[in-house]
């Protein structure tokens, strides 16, 4: 039996005996409607507004193994109706081995309110309910109530700033249904959830609350993995749980989840149970070896790569020297993809959501491949001399061995911004397996890379294929260039994305400045004098001023590449009122059918091309993050969650199409 249970009888008792007692409640509520003047024949929302003391909490609609979710009893006038509540996706609290959903600041639950169409504008609408909740601490729980009461009038519906601002950020934290259905298994003690959930969505400290008790233990550890597009649950199962659907919210960031529905079935086993870990690993490892193989041809690695070829055509038949250089060059390669991979697994374990190249989400790091790769492209240029990628030098001594290895890290830290075919089931694989195994696959991705040049070394019959050294090695050095130019143009391209027009000017900017350094250096080293001890500093002060100067994360954009526009639902009616066909739909990064559907009939060149002809204009509502705008819009149409297709025709009523499309579904539309 739980507490809750035991606190049920004398809930009443001290109910009444707080009321008497005149004390301030420890979890202050207030009832509140988004419309004081709701329209007849429309749904409007209410709210009780939940304010706990410090240190203390209220409930989630599923406590949990511990304390009682809110009741209420509604007194309405004829013609007015009240949906079940809407709870806010809850926190976690364990006290005392207990585990406990809970609110420990201010939150809001939800209802919607619907006034009948035959109620007469002006009518008077008194709104009473008796609420009946629990306010606790670590160590004490309190039952509280209120009668709570609001009167409002039939109107025109209309809702103030400040009451849309905030109903909607109250919104913001009610979990979105997820649309697809999950799966579930339960066997040996154990259940196994499996949730349609897209790889690239973010889920940051994932948790399942389940709705109904006896699904799972509540205070059992929940063993989360990713697995391609869906997250994979792991927890204790609960007791005498009869099979059948249940419905659960998957918390996926701070007050931020889904609502789901899981039937039960089968739940295949991932890469990280110990039956299938070793084909994973050797599955996932041969990935990473031939992802990495195949990153030598990318223009960000191959211009360094054919530099180091040259070199070895330059050294003759010394195997000795060849072979410790090619030694030198893998050990700073696969050393530097073990350093990337062991910061993505710290940081992932840290609870932050992040993946391969998670670098590149950071556009400072991005000035800085940004300046690193305009320095290679100029030196392969020969607008100035570095040892380090000179092919003119002799492989011999330690210095040739220390610039093999900084030439290896190099090449993998510039491969990063690349990605070739085969690295993304590698490195997904390598984000759930056990953390010697994931190490073992980002060091595949190093040998992978380092591969070409191994072959090189170590088969003399390869290296005598490469042609003699002569001349035509220095405008090769200077054709390799090319690739690193276009490299250093997408990093811009990618700052832009980031920062905006003013980040990409500061990145061509300092790209500039930097360009003058080196030429100047160039220009010495040509009169046989030095300088590298000024651009060095130099080079540094420009970064360090870019970093100040980068502007905040850029606005998004009002127009997209494809020729959608953002949902405007002014834009729309204008559209309308105008007599113009109009494509309208609703998706989410983390919506599955939502992504298919794009991929197979929205995004369609014979598509596009029916919507041209007939001059439809295509709207898109993006809900990856919640947004109160589309939240309401959604509710409006009846639909709780996404995708939803709407065709507008001219003239006639909106059409809601079927949630799977197929291209000739949407060009007979244009037609």
């Amino acid at each position: 039996m739980t507490i809750a249970a035991l606190l049920v009888p004398f809930t009443a008792q001290a109910q009444g005996a707080f009321g008497m007692s005149g004390g301030a409640p420890h979890i202050a509520a207030r009832l509140t409607a988004e419309s004081a003047a709701p329209a007849p024949g429309k749904t409007t929302s209410i709210a009780f507004a939940m304010a706990p003391e410090a240190g203390w909490h209220g409930y989630w609609e599923n406590p949990g193994d511990a304390g009682l979710g809110m009741t209420v009893k509604w007194t309405l006038p004829p013609g007015v109706a009240v949906g079940p509540l809407r709870y806010p996706v809850p926190e976690t609290l364990v006290i005392s081995g207990l585990m406990n959903h809970v609110y420990e600041g201010p939150y809001a639950v939800l209802a919607d309110l619907k006034v009948a169409p035959d109620v007469a504008a002006g009518t008077r609408l008194p709104i009473r309910v008796r609420g009946d909740w629990l306010a606790c601490t670590d160590k004490v729980c309190v039952p509280e109530g209120a009668d709570l009461s609001i009167d409002l009038i039939a109107g025109d519906g209309v809702v103030s700033a400040a009451d849309r601002a905030m109903f909607d950020g109250w919104r913001t934290h009610l979990p979105r249904p997820l649309g697809s259905e999950a799966s579930y298994a339960i066997a040996d003690g154990k259940l196994r959830v499996a949730i349609p959930f897209p790889a690239a969505a973010r889920a940051e400290e994932a948790h399942l609350f389940a709705l109904a008790d006896g699904w799972l233990r509540h205070a059992a550890e929940q063993k989360v993995r990713r697995e391609g597009d869906r997250l994979l649950i792991e927890t204790d199962a609960g007791e005498d749980f009869k099979a059948g659907p249940v419905q659960a919210v998957l918390r996926t960031g701070d007050h931020v989840g889904f609502l789901l529905t899981a039937q039960p079935g089968a739940v295949s086993a991932g890469p990280g149970e110990s039956g299938g870990l070793p084909g994973a690993v050797l599955l996932a490892l041969g990935g990473a070896i031939l992802g990495g193989l195949l990153l030598n041809i990318m223009p960000c690695v191959f211009p360094i790569l054919g530099l180091k070829a040259l070199k070895l055509a330059r050294a003759g038949g010394n195997e000795a020297v060849v072979r410790r250089e090619a030694i030198a060059y893998s050990a700073g390669v696969v050393a530097t993809c073990l350093l990337l991979g062991a910061a993505l697994l710290g940081l992932r374990a840290a609870g932050t959501a992040v993946g391969w190249a998670f670098q590149l989400q950071d556009p400072r790091i991005i000035l800085a491949l940004l300046l690193l790769v305009t320095a290679i492209a100029l030196n392969l240029a020969g607008l100035f001399d570095l040892r380090a990628f000179g092919g003119g030098e002799a492989l011999a001594g330690r210095g040739g061995m220390a610039g093999a290895f900084w030439t290896g890290a190099l090449v993998a830290f510039v491969a990063t911004p690349c990605t070739g075919p085969f690295m993304g089931a590698a490195m997904g694989a390598a984000l759930v397996l056990p953390v010697a195994a994931a190490l073992a696959v980002f060091a595949g991705l190093g040998l992978g890379l380092a591969l070409p040049f191994l072959l090189l070394a170590y088969v003399p019959a390869v290296r005598t294929g490469l042609p003699k050294p002569g001349p035509w090695m220095g405008r090769l050095q200077k054709i390799l260039s090319v690739p690193m130019v276009l490299t250093a143009i997408g990093l811009g391209w990618l700052l832009g994305q980031q920062r905006g027009l003013n980040g990409l000017l500061i990145g061509l900017g300092l790209a500039l400045g930097l360009g003058l350094l080196l030429w100047w250096l160039g220009q010495r080293q040509r009169q046989g004098r030095g300088g590298g001890w000024i651009v060095a500093p130099g080079a540094l002060a420009l970064l360090a001023a870019g970093v100040v100067l980068l502007p905040e994360r850029a606005p998004l954009s009002a127009s997209r590449s494809d020729g959608a526009v953002p949902f405007d639902e002014a834009r729309l009616a204008s559209l309308r009122s105008a007599g113009k066909p109009v494509f309208l739909y609703f998706t989410a990064d983390w919506c599955i059918t939502c992504k298919a559907n794009e991929a197979a009939a929205i995004d369609r060149a014979e598509t596009r091309a029916a919507f041209e002809k007939g001059g439809v204009t295509v709207m898109v509502g993006d809900w990856t993050n919640a947004d109160p705008t589309i939240g309401r819009f959604l509710e409006a149409q009846g639909r709780s969650g996404v995708p939803l297709y709407i065709y507008y025709a001219p003239g006639k009523d909106a059409q809601v199409l079927p949630q799977l499309l197929t291209p000739a579904t949407l060009t007979e539309l244009a037609r």
